[in-house]
């Protein structure tokens, strides 16, 4: 068991990609708290992991600062210590869509909107969830993470930081940041015996995904090299590995785990 009597917290844990890293952290002996902002899907997911192993469920909202600082310090009091940090939750560029964009332009697009149409209020609030609640939750753990000379801190990023995606400004804008900011916090906090990395995950089959046309998937397979799109499991797999001790040495890195779409 790689992750044996570790404490792990996981936002955006209670479905999709989140849940399964949690699964899998269960599995390989971890105590996991995961958050998210709905507290029945929160629920549900506890009770079904719970079998597993140590599980808390906690509600969460990543884009209010003084919150997150707060539910930390009530974990760290509890548990002790942090000792991975996994900061999953994220949101899509806008409303999930036809894929039309997509068809039309032959790019990585399922929703959102053009430069030209996009609101300012949900720019910002892409930015806010998705960057600036990774950098809350870091900030919340970092301190005693330093104290005990030890950390993991595993940020989930997108093939789209590396190519951009038509209608996501704000979304891909989100996920480069995230990149920059685990390279930023690996040279910061590598004296300390703490490791950051990012994983950027391809087109994987979560619910946002599955919703989309097959007309759009088929032709999200197409330009995947492995011809199929991705597992949730698969994401978790990456996470389990920069998580260990096995990945003592790893900092600083980006694991793609994306089909080999974006070479």
């Amino acid at each position: 068991m790689r992750l044996k009597d570790r404490v792990a917290v996981i936002t955006g844990g209670s479905r999709g990609i989140g849940k399964a890293i949690a699964r899998r952290f269960l599995e390989e002996g971890a105590a996991v708290v995961i958050t998210a902002t709905n507290e029945d899907t929160l629920r549900k997911t506890a009770e079904e992991l719970g079998k597993l192993g140590k599980i808390e469920a906690i509600r969460m909202d990543v884009s209010q600062f003084d919150v997150v600082q707060e539910t930390f310090k009530k974990i760290i009091e509890k548990y002790g210590r942090v000792d991975i940090l996994v900061n999953n939750a994220g949101i899509p560029s806008g409303p999930r869509g036809s894929g039309a964009s997509f068809l039309q332009y032959n790019v990585t697009s399922t929703s959102g909107a053009q430069l030209i149409d996009m609101p300012e209020e949900r720019f910002d609030q892409v930015i806010s969830v998705n960057l600036k609640g990774v950098f809350a939750c870091s900030k919340a753990v970092v301190g005693s993470m330093i104290e005990r000379g030890s950390g993991r801190i595993i940020n989930m990023s997108s093939v789209t930081a590396h190519n951009g995606s038509f209608g996501q400004t704000n979304y891909a804008a989100s996920k480069a940041g995230i990149i920059a900011m685990t390279q930023t916090w690996a040279k910061e906090l590598g004296r300390y015996n703490i490791t950051v990395n990012s994983v950027a995950p391809g087109y994987t089959m979560t619910e946002m995904i599955q919703a989309t046309p097959e007309k759009v998937l088929n032709i999200i397979k197409e330009k995947t090299p492995l011809k199929r799109l991705g597992k949730p499991e698969e994401i978790a797999a990456a996470c389990v590995y920069l998580a260990s001790d096995e990945a003592g040495f790893v900092t600083g890195t980006v694991l793609k785990v994306d089909g080999g779409i974006v070479l």
